[in-house]
């Protein structure tokens, strides 16, 4: 019993230290992060357009293929709303590219090795966080946050953005 109670309280620590998700209306910090090309990307270059970042645990992992492959099969609707797609994970860029060959993505993954953006957007707890947590975040042309997605189920992602789109125009 006391071990289980040690286990408990641990466990209780570790939720109560983690990142807190960020408001909408907040702005999205700033970054800069390798796609799986190696080509650097950063929130300026994304200045003017709307984009969701979404985490994703792991590459080539069931629910973030099956994430991804929603996004992927709904792109042309992002891109209609004029939204860019971009994923985000601690996995390198070589496994990235090994990922979006694999389920042809038609958007960017980057690589968040560091973890640097993840602890300051609530998708990791620290920086030995083993996978980043499945969150999403809607940033629009201003840099603010306009959703923020927390505990996100991966089959039904791309639809939700989408109808919090068509229901919320910029």
């Amino acid at each position: 019993m006391h071990h289980a109670a040690a286990l408990a309280l641990l466990a209780a620590a570790a939720v109560a230290h983690a990142a807190p998700m960020l408001a909408p209306g907040a702005p999205f910090p700033a970054w800069s992060l390798p796609d799986q090309t190696g080509v650097t990307v950063t929130s300026a270059s994304l200045a003017g357009k709307t984009y969701l970042l979404w985490f994703f645990p792991k590459a080539g992992t069931p629910g973030c293929t099956l994430e991804g492959q929603r996004l992927r099969d709904r792109i042309d609707d992002f891109r209609k709303q004029g939204v860019e797609v971009i994923g985000v994970s601690f996995d390198t860029p070589k496994d990235n590219a090994a990922f979006v060959a694999a389920e042809h993505f038609p958007f960017r993954l980057l690589s968040d090795a560091d973890r640097t953006l993840a602890m300051q957007v609530g998708a990791a707890e620290d920086r030995s966080a083993a996978t980043a947590r499945r969150i999403s975040y809607l940033v629009g042309p201003d840099g603010r946050v306009r959703k923020a997605y927390d505990a996100v189920v991966p089959a039904g992602h791309a639809v939700q953005v989408l109808q919090d789109l068509q229901a919320t125009p910029e």
